[in-house]
């Protein structure tokens, strides 16, 4: 398991307000400080270390090949792996994780992922090797987990374990994919139904 920070930018809003920036990473340490202005207290920096901690300037691309793209190789070598962004409303995890699709070094690690996937299938697939690729598309939202690409996405699913199978959701809607694209359209409906939270 490896825990990676990512500060974003402030907002306009935040700008707007007169907010100041509290937070100072260094990208080399893996160290993430909590500075409160002088003005509320006298207190010294909280330091947090991570195994990577990113400012506001790191692109899209040095996120996906730092924190991700090992771990879809080992997907790829058969290996399950698991990348997932959590925290507040409006921190940036839906920037991070999916990102926008033009200009394209905005993309996030979903799209990316995909991408490096099945490049690696049409280097690999052959006589050899077979490759299936299965997509789901869950939310975990207030400790509910849903099904994004159900026609009924209101429905509430369960974490089940099994000995054969190991832990699964019971009921998570599969769909056989063969393409970035396909990935694409099915990334899409999901997305609209996402909850999203006020950022206010």
């Amino acid at each position: 398991v490896r825990v990676c920070v990512r500060c974003r930018p402030l907002n306009s809003k935040e700008i707007s307000d007169g907010r100041e920036k509290i937070i100072k990473i260094d990208p080399r340490a893996g160290t993430c400080a909590l500075i409160l202005p002088d003005r509320v207290t006298g207190e010294p920096p909280k330091n947090f270390t991570f195994d990577q901690a990113y400012d506001e300037t790191i692109s899209q691309e040095t996120i996906y090949q730092q924190t991700a793209a090992r771990i879809v190789d080992s997907v790829l070598e058969g290996f399950n792996g698991t990348i997932f962004a959590y925290g507040q409303t409006g921190t940036g995890k839906t920037f991070t994780m999916e990102g926008v699709n033009d200009p394209p070094e905005l993309k996030g690690i979903i799209p990316r992922a995909f991408g490096q996937i099945f490049d690696a299938i049409a280097t690999r697939g052959g006589e050899q090797t077979e490759y299936l690729v299965r997509a789901s598309y869950l939310e975990i939202y207030n400790e509910e987990i849903r099904d994004l690409l159900s026609k009924n996405s209101t429905n509430r699913l369960e974490i089940k374990d099994s000995q054969d199978s190991g832990v699964y959701v019971r009921d998570l809607t599969s769909y056989v994919v063969k393409s970035t694209r396909e990935c694409d359209k099915l990334r899409d409906f999901g997305a609209k139904n996402r909850h999203t939270g006020a950022t206010a």
